[in-house]
């Protein structure tokens, strides 16, 4: 299986099989985050399709020092912030209506709690730091890449979010004890 570099170097001497393996080889993946970051799944969709375009347009500033995934995570941050962008109760309604991309995880119902409730208690650049790392397992170089932020901000980031998180999960079990006990 070829290299996304391999597939680059192909698609910038003109071949579009190559480019539109490396479409396929990420849509599904990139589709996964857009949602966690647009307002709607019809959002995201547009914010993917505008990233692959900016990434065919733009494949010449690519830098293999980098893995592609970064630089097209990077693209689609911009396009997704700038173009498609969410708001508060736009947040709400994605909740409702769109489907949670890890619900066909192992246990799903645990994992919408914690996308959720990270969705409701992080900021966008540290839910998508969150995001990129766990749920897309890149590096932290790379998310912090990305993100265009330092290392150093990405790996205190991921661990306020998660200490957050572990608090704000606990806070929920004990409520829950706390009414079984009472109820």
């Amino acid at each position: 299986m070829p290299t996304d570099e391999q597939l680059v170097s192909e698609a910038l001497r003109g071949s579009a099989p190559a480019f539109e393996r490396l479409v396929e080889r990420y849509q599904v993946r990139l589709l996964r985050f857009l949602i966690t970051r647009c307002a709607s799944r019809a959002d995201a969709e547009d914010a993917m399709q505008d990233t692959f375009v900016n990434a065919y347009r733009y494949l010449g500033s690519y830098n293999p020092r980098w893995q592609f995934s970064t630089w097209l995570y990077r693209i689609a941050i911009r396009n997704a912030a700038r173009d498609y962008g969410r708001n508060a109760t736009a947040d709400a309604d994605v909740a409702d209506s769109a489907p949670d991309p890890l619900e066909e995880c192992i246990d799903a119902a645990e994992r919408e709690n914690l996308w959720l409730t990270a969705k409701r208690l992080l900021s966008d650049d540290v839910y998508a730091a969150l995001w990129m790392r766990y749920a897309e397992d890149m590096p932290v170089k790379e998310v912090a890449r990305a993100l265009g932020r330092p290392q150093s901000w990405t790996r205190v980031a991921l661990l306020r979010a998660r200490r957050r998180l572990t608090l704000e999960l606990g806070k929920d079990d004990a409520t829950q004890s706390e009414g079984k006990a009472y109820g």
